[in-house]
């Protein structure tokens, strides 16, 4: 593959997270470029609902094949929702990183937070480095 893919409708963190904002809630997952780097993604560990996501800090785990990676909350917020498909069939995240392999959704406290992240060029600059 190579080449990444790199939606421009999502804004990125530099710890591999996307964004997606729609009004006040943020849809979260890893990019494109994090789970082809994992490898083959077979369990993943996601917040409770009504917990909160501090920006900076943990919100659950990834575990592939080889290794086990820390989700980092690009935003804070109250957690909405966690995607329980992914109980199940955690290798969506591999398939469709940006569609079924979402992981949570919270409710957007600081718009200033989700100006502060990276545009998909300036992910791409950093990951082509």
């Amino acid at each position: 593959m190579g080449e990444s893919n790199i939606p421009e409708n999502v804004s990125y963190s530099d710890s591999h997270e996307w964004v997606q904002v729609e009004s006040d809630i943020a849809t979260i997952g890893i990019t494109d470029f994090a789970q082809s780097e994992l490898g083959d993604i077979v369990f993943v560990e996601l917040p409770e609902i009504g917990e909160y996501a501090k920006r900076g800090e943990t919100f659950g785990t990834v575990e592939a094949v080889k290794t086990v990676e820390n989700l980092i909350s690009p935003i804070s917020g109250e957690v909405l929702e966690a995607n329980e498909t992914l109980e199940e069939d955690a290798g969506q995240i591999n398939k469709d990183p940006y569609g079924a392999g979402w992981m949570i959704k919270i409710r957007i406290e600081d718009e200033e937070q989700i100006e502060e992240l990276l545009s998909s060029s300036e992910y791409a600059d950093i990951i082509n480095e």
